[in-house]
């Protein structure tokens, strides 16, 4: 009976619920057995309206069985304790889907410890015993468990390939040098694998230097990002201190003024109402003085109309309204004025400032350049508002369309006089400077355009190249013609082919110096690029000939 015991496993006398050898085994009605406190806690725990089940087979039984140890189970389990019951392997011993099973194993295979090259056989710890054991099989060479022994043996000769054709860069068997690989440069597998072994370890050698350089550089990209995210904290909460400043310096100003209007208000008040109290008590005293006289001039006695008529006509001083007729009456809109006038400076102000800032925030970059976009929808996500600045247009030039689109006009335009005005060239600037990544197209029409970039010091009085887009070190313009392509710099002309198009598209990375034409049709194709160094702001620019090009136009398009 023990011998017998001790071929079966652990798994025929554990509790399926603890997984553990019986302890105190019970036997519910069903026939399956548990340890009595595994069940008890188990129906204890259940206990759903009185009706209790079997863990394994789930069959219920109303009411609760009695538990009574069953004797002799628990007795061959002591007994089995003592013969030596064989442990059964753990599930995580047996073989699934992604491991190597043991050949050997018959039922459900354990996982394989080692694969023979020889045998072609793949051994659990139990059946690899042998290997180890006996002297003819401890000269086979064992591996790491693999799945495809099979891939070892020489589909034509049916032999271990154990040589390797360098010829063919393929493992063959000893048979296969004299036929088909007859004449070829062959080597053992081993020796092979030693020269592969020591190419390998080159590659690991490198592998191993490129990952400490992208460690360093993971390393530096780490410290620019608390560099970044501790300046740009830095840089909020000083800009957040420096605009509470501000406001608070309007707000006292704002205070100060509508303080000083008050006061003059009371002032003035005050004025008015005593003067105004004044000719109300001269009225009363002269309607007094006036229904004394309607009386007297009723009286019947001479003498007595006479006697009286001195003290009755005498008049006192008039009030001195000479106030009222030499300060002509004035209220508060000069006050307002100036304000407006203050308010219109400090926008000036901010929208001419606001260029350092959004350089200054554009200078901010990581260590890493992005690279140019490789479709038109890469290009869009830079897409740049743009507009045109009427005060910088020419005047044979009309500004219209949400002021995006410039139009060569036969007779000049009436705008005002202002500093920023191209007076000679046929030109227009943007408003908006361009920083940072920015892209734009432009639509045209007539006998051609200069789409062009510049800095906003570019000369802007008389017709001299320091004026010109394309003709000074400020500016670079592509000259698109009804035919042709050209690029100017410098006075420089530089040739351009590709597709002709009304449509160019300009991309700007301003940070890498980089400035990109390009031809807008069905398809995207570059025209020219530029690489460079900008020193300042640019801004978007048109340039028009007025001459033979009447209702010629370029539009700045709204891209999506």
């Amino acid at each position: 009976m023990a011998q017998k015991g001790a071929q079966l496993d652990q798994e025929t006398f554990s509790c399926s619920i603890c997984l553990d050898l019986l302890k105190d085994p019970v036997t519910v009605p069903c026939g399956h057995s548990y340890c009595m406190t595994c069940i008890k806690t188990y129906w204890n725990e259940e206990n759903e309206k009185n009706i209790y089940s079997c863990p394994q087979c789930r069959q219920t039984f109303t009411p609760r069985p009695v538990l009574v140890k069953n004797t002799m189970l628990a007795a061959l389990v002591e007994q089995l304790k003592k013969t030596g019951l064989q442990a059964a392997p753990a599930d995580h011993c047996y073989a699934g889907p992604e491991d190597v099973a043991c050949d050997v194993c018959t039922g459900r295979k354990l996982k394989a410890l080692k694969s023979c090259l020889l045998c072609l056989v793949s051994y659990c710890e139990k059946h690899l015993q042998p290997h180890y054991d006996v002297a003819q099989l401890k000269r086979h060479k064992l591996v790491e468990p693999c799945k495809k022994l099979q891939d070892n043996i020489c589909s034509r000769h049916d032999e271990v390939m154990k040589m390797f054709c360098r010829t063919d860069q393929q493992c063959i068997c000893y048979l296969c040098p004299v036929e088909e690989h007859k004449g070829h440069d062959t080597v053992s597998a081993a020796a092979e694998r030693t020269e592969r072994q020591r190419e390998l370890e080159g590659s690991r050698q490198k592998i191993q230097q490129r990952i400490q350089d992208r460690e360093k550089d993971v390393k530096v990209l780490q410290q620019e990002l608390e560099t970044i995210n501790g300046s740009a904290d830095k840089a909020v909460k000083d800009s957040e201190k420096i605009f509470t400043e501000l406001i608070r310096l309007l707000e006292k100003r704002r205070s100060n003024v509508k303080q000083q209007i008050r006061s003059q208000q009371e002032t003035e008040v005050s004025r008015v109402k005593e003067l105004q109290k004044k000719l109300e008590q001269e009225i009363t005293e002269l309607k007094r003085k006036d229904a004394d006289l309607k009386q007297l001039s009723h009286t019947q006695d001479h003498t007595q109309f006479l006697q009286n008529y001195p003290s009755v006509s005498a008049l006192s001083e008039p009030t001195d309204s000479s106030s009222i007729n030499i300060r002509p009456l004035r209220d508060f809109k000069d006050v307002t004025a100036a304000v407006s006038e203050l308010r219109d400076t400090l926008q000036d102000i901010l929208r001419e400032k606001w260029t350092n800032i959004s350089r200054a925030l554009t200078e901010v970059d990581v260590l890493l350049s992005q690279p140019e976009p490789k479709t038109r929808a890469g290009f869009l996500q830079y897409s740049q508002e743009i507009t045109l600045d009427p005060n910088t247009a020419n005047t044979w030039l009309l500004v219209s369309k949400g002021n995006r689109k410039a139009t060569v006009m036969s007779q000049h335009q009436s705008y005002s006089r202002h500093p920023d005005r191209f007076t000679g060239w046929c030109q227009v600037l943007s408003r908006e400077s361009l920083t940072g990544r920015c892209y734009w197209e432009v639509e045209w029409s007539g006998t051609g355009v200069y789409v062009a970039v510049t800095y906003k010091n570019i000369s802007k009085e008389g017709i001299s190249n320091e004026c010109g887009f394309g003709f000074n070190d400020k500016s670079w313009a592509l000259d698109c013609g009804e035919d042709n392509y050209d690029f100017w710099h410098n006075n420089i002309i530089t040739p351009v082919t590709g597709p002709q198009s009304s449509r160019v598209g300009v991309y700007l990375d301003h940070r890498a110096g980089i400035l990109s034409f390009y031809s807008i049709s069905k398809t995207m194709t570059l025209l020219h690029r530029v690489q460079t160094t900008f020193t300042q702001p640019l801004y978007a620019g048109l340039y028009l000939s007025n001459l033979f090009n009447v209702g010629g136009s370029a539009e700045i398009c709204k891209v999506k």
